[in-house]
């Protein structure tokens, strides 16, 4: 073969392979997923507050490194930007919930592209109001009766329905506005009582007999407040009714994803407990379909 011609043929065939090894790479890029920008709010429950080990960069809000959001992000590979606060309420979105404590909606962006947040117990200081009068009441009763409901009857639904669920709304579409193509997950509650009164849990949650249910009502009340919120705003609600079933503060350590009130084994109380905190990213990874 003339040498010309020898060489037309070994610049064709370099071309060649040059270009199928450029489609190659080209689509190894397309194939590879891309990397989420992944925020996330709220309060104590999404920080892990009394989760060990604690966040050293901002002792105020007791974070811990070993929340849902964090389970989250080291499951993903998303790169997470954690401004969870503990005692945050929806306010502290659009507020300094301490001095050097931005506002929430401030770690958003147009590029955000996933938002999770568990908000709203703090809203008329519902979670502690609601167990603390139960608790005393239920001290008080040696477990007896329904002083609790008695007292404060539909108090504490009064406030979900005409202050928390409206303020709720109006975060879920703050978030929106900062972050347009974001996903975002409303996640609820786990459940922190049993469905029934339980004897033996008396010395850890100290709730009369009839106060159980009405303390667990009012939760449901507060989640379903949540939901529809999250479905009013174009956002994923992530239910734990039915996951967290058998996991409240009555169970034993190993079982229970909620820390009791007394005897428990964390720094704050009636809160998730590390494998509550592993639990709820779990759940929540399967609902939006990160797993």
């Amino acid at each position: 073969m003339p040498k010309h011609a020898l060489r037309r043929v070994m610049t064709a065939t370099a071309a060649a392979v040059g270009a199928l090894a450029l489609g190659v790479t080209d689509a190894t890029a397309h194939a590879a997923p891309a990397t989420l920008d992944y925020v996330a709010l709220g309060d104590s429950y999404s920080a892990g507050s009394g989760v060990l080990p604690v966040d050293p960069t901002n002792l105020l809000c007791l974070r811990s490194t070993a929340n849902y959001p964090h389970v989250i992000a080291d499951a993903t590979g998303a790169r997470l930007k954690d401004v969870t606060c503990g005692a945050a309420r929806t306010a502290d979105f659009r507020q300094a919930q301490y001095p050097g404590v931005a506002p929430q909606l401030d770690a958003l962006g147009t590029g955000t592209d996933l938002v999770t947040l568990t908000i709203g117990g703090n809203d008329n200081s519902t979670f502690i109001n609601a167990i603390t009068a139960c608790g005393t009441a239920g001290v008080l009763s040696g477990g007896k009766g329904s002083p609790c409901k008695d007292k404060h009857g539909s108090s504490f639904d009064d406030a979900i329905e005409a202050n928390t669920y409206p303020a709720l709304k109006a975060a879920l579409r703050d978030v929106r506005a900062r972050a347009p193509h974001a996903r975002v997950a409303a996640l609820g509650y786990p459940w922190i009582t049993p469905a029934a009164a339980d004897p033996s849990c008396f010395l850890k949650l100290p709730l009369a007999a009839g106060d159980v249910p009405y303390l667990r009502a009012i939760q449901a009340h507060l989640n379903d407040a949540v939901r529809r919120a999250a479905e009013e705003t174009g956002a994923t609600y992530v239910d734990f009714s039915e996951v967290s079933e058998g996991h409240d503060a009555c169970e034993a350590p190993g079982t229970r994803w909620i820390e009791p009130l007394l005897f428990g084994h964390s720094l704050v109380p009636v809160h998730p407990n590390a494998l509550g905190e592993r639990r709820m990213a779990e759940h929540t990874m399967n609902v939006l379909g990160l797993d």
